[in-house]
């Protein structure tokens, strides 16, 4: 006989398993209204709010508030994502709705950024030629593809916690983090963050507010790739160094790639 037949769910398991599973599924869905919102906001498509929208304000009060927007989502975005927190955290909540939570702070700290954003509309370029527009905004696409596309190439669901939830549910152990450098992976090691660099760049317009945006992403991306990597290395040791050794951070480069021989 089995395991489940000797030993039979209980009521309040399989409960706290479906509430689990909808908490994520509800989250998951938030995420993804979050992400869709951010193709719109950054590239001033007609959303209620977008990043250039809305009647300028005093300079000083706009820069200061877009800066604390994007220090809020900074800090929280990558506290919880260290190690030492989640040891911490799952202390506090149960561990298969941990990455759920993290997620869920995520877009609610995304979506406290477009709401209270304030527009800083002085243009730094404006490319004019019909064309160049049109590729500008097919780049900045592109990006986007990227992003997502990347993460279905490791596990889209379980980097959004719908994976952990759904265990939780069928009373599955998730098997232990194993390293793959799976299509993009092979060629650059962070395609996730290369996508939104080329997302938060490539703009016809570019207005101060933009091009802070921009400045400050692109610093977070920067320091969150310092983090992720000692994380990887604390985690996968030798064979995550050979990866680094191999593969570039962001850019792909000419005989810069990942071996599966050398990663074993």
């Amino acid at each position: 006989m089995s395991d489940h037949a000797i030993n039979p769910p209980s009521a309040k398991t399989t409960a706290g398993g479906l509430v689990a599973m909808l908490y994520g599924i509800v989250t998951y869905l938030l995420f993804l209204a979050t992400f869709l919102y951010a193709i719109a906001f950054v590239g001033n498509l007609p959303v209620p709010k977008t990043i250039d929208s809305g009647q300028p304000g005093p300079f000083i009060p706009s820069l200061i508030i877009n800066v604390l927007l994007l220090g809020l989502f900074a800090i929280q975005h990558s506290v919880m994502a260290r190690p030492a927190f989640k040891r911490w955290w799952t202390r506090l909540v149960p561990p298969a709705i941990e990455r759920t939570t993290f997620v869920l702070f995520a877009s609610l700290a995304l979506l406290l950024l477009y709401w209270q954003w304030r527009p800083m509309t002085d243009v730094i370029w404006s490319v004019t030629d019909p064309l160049g527009a049109i590729v500008l905004e097919a780049i900045s696409w592109i990006g986007w593809t990227v992003v997502l596309a990347s993460t279905f190439m490791i596990n889209h669901f379980e980097l959004f916690g719908l994976r952990q939830v759904l265990a939780r549910l069928l009373r599955q152990e998730l098997p232990p983090a194993k390293f793959k450098t799976p299509m993009l992976y092979k060629s650059v090691r962070h395609p996730i963050y290369l996508g939104f660099l080329i997302a938060f760049w490539a703009t016809p317009v570019m207005t101060v507010g933009h091009l802070l945006f921009a400045i400050a992403t692109t610093g977070y991306i920067l320091i969150g790739i310092w983090l992720e990597e000692r994380d990887l290395i604390a985690l996968f040791g030798d064979q995550y160094r050979r990866y680094r050794e191999q593969v570039s951070m962001l850019i792909p480069l000419p005989g810069r790639k990942a071996r599966a021989d050398d990663l074993g």
